[in-house]
């Protein structure tokens, strides 16, 4: 099954060292997917680059918490006498 991705202009490269092996086996998968070799490892890197942004930035929960977290959010702050005498102080750099 061929993959044609929209093609675009390159303008800039990376290179990489890998061993005889593991450039085989790219190869071979590459192959497999009827794909150049460059489409291919592109294609997958940046498809596995997506997923671990992903995980950094989605947060995903369950149910029961997710409520509890939106609660949290829609309720009134906590009154902390402390952190409002530090904010409504002069600051030590006005000095």
């Amino acid at each position: 099954m061929s993959t044609t991705r929209y093609k675009q202009a390159k303008e800039s490269s990376l290179n990489i060292r890998i061993s005889q092996q593991e450039k085989a086996t790219i190869v071979r998968a590459a192959k497999i997917k009827q794909m150049s070799l460059s489409d291919f490892i592109i294609s997958n890197a940046c498809e596995v680059a997506k997923q671990i942004i992903a995980e950094e930035t989605n947060v995903v929960m369950p149910p029961e918490q997710w409520q509890a977290f939106c609660q949290a959010l829609d309720s009134p702050p906590k009154r902390i006498p402390a952190l409002a005498k530090l904010l409504n102080s002069e600051s030590v750099f006005n000095e």
